[in-house]
């Protein structure tokens, strides 16, 4: 029998698929399976702050540096980092001369990667690696050779970055999403944010009147509405909607030994999960 059906003027290949509109919500609903393969179920992203590790210099980065070295053998890992202050300045130019939105989320990527660059030299002796998105799959390769990839966080949307939700003309997507959907695609067993800060606070932990969210839904967090977060609201969303990886959690990553307790499950920091609260993977 053929693949090809005509009658209706068009000519289909046979498939589930065919004469539907794909913006139907009759077919996304019908298309919703519960079974997504993870590409790698057994490694750990990680995702280390521009702003509050590596901008902190050799104090913040050595000891963590050090401890990431120490889990190599017990755990796959992939780091990913942020642009800290440097990514701040050059979205300040950025604004200053009015480059659209699409621009200011393709110029700080380069900017991340000094910070790159900075944890594979520090890393080499213990097979860091420079990761790019180019060579994605070959991240099973280099896992599986004893490598610590390590590669930027800005989400490649680039010129294509969507509209901002918020007000303003930041992008939205920026490094903890770009991390995020990095582990959700490969179906990553843990994604964990190192911060210099315990967790997540109803306000800045400095104040007396702040209180620790030991545990929390991504969508809670978001009605909270609170002033400041050390990570992107937009990850909470996104979180909302992933099926393979469920949950992040926060750590202070100045605290040596709070990496090497979250990789072995311990609840320290701030877990944060999605409604789904269990994944669709196997």
């Amino acid at each position: 029998m053929s693949d090809l059906i005509s009658g209706d003027g068009r000519t289909h290949v046979r498939s589930g698929l065919m004469r539907e509109s794909l913006v139907s919500k009759k077919l996304m609903a019908e298309t919703d399976n519960k079974r997504v393969k993870r590409m790698v179920p057994d490694v750990n992203m990680i995702a280390v702050g521009g702003r509050s590790i590596m901008d902190r210099g050799r104090e913040a980065i050595l000891p963590l540096v050090e401890e990431i070295a120490g889990l190599k053998g017990r755990h796959k890992m992939v780091l990913g980092v942020g642009g800290g202050a440097r990514a701040r300045h050059t979205y300040s130019i950025g604004l200053d001369l009015g480059l659209p939105l699409g621009g200011l989320a393709r110029i700080v990527g380069g900017v991340e990667e000094n910070n790159r660059d900075i944890l594979q030299f520090l890393l080499a002796p213990h097979g860091g690696v420079t990761f790019i998105k180019d060579h994605f799959q070959d991240l099973q390769l280099f896992l599986s050779n004893g490598m610590i990839p390590i590669c930027i966080g800005q989400p490649p949307y680039h010129f294509w970055e969507p509209p901002s939700k918020e007000p303003g003309r930041l992008p939205d997507n920026g490094p903890d999403v770009g991390l995020f959907l990095m582990a959700e695609v490969i179906g990553a067993e843990r994604m964990i944010y190192v911060k210099d800060v315990d967790g997540v606070y109803t306000e800045d932990p400095q104040n007396d009147t702040a209180e620790f969210i030991s545990e929390t839904t991504a969508e809670d967090l978001l009605a909270r509405e609170l002033p400041d977060m050390p990570i992107e609201r937009e990850l909470l969303r996104t979180l909302e909607n992933a099926r393979s990886l469920t949950e992040v959690r926060v750590i202070n990553g100045l605290v040596p030994g709070n990496l090497s307790r979250a990789l072995a499950g311990d609840a320290i920091g701030t877990r944060v999960y999605s409604t789904r609260r269990s994944g669709d993977s196997e």
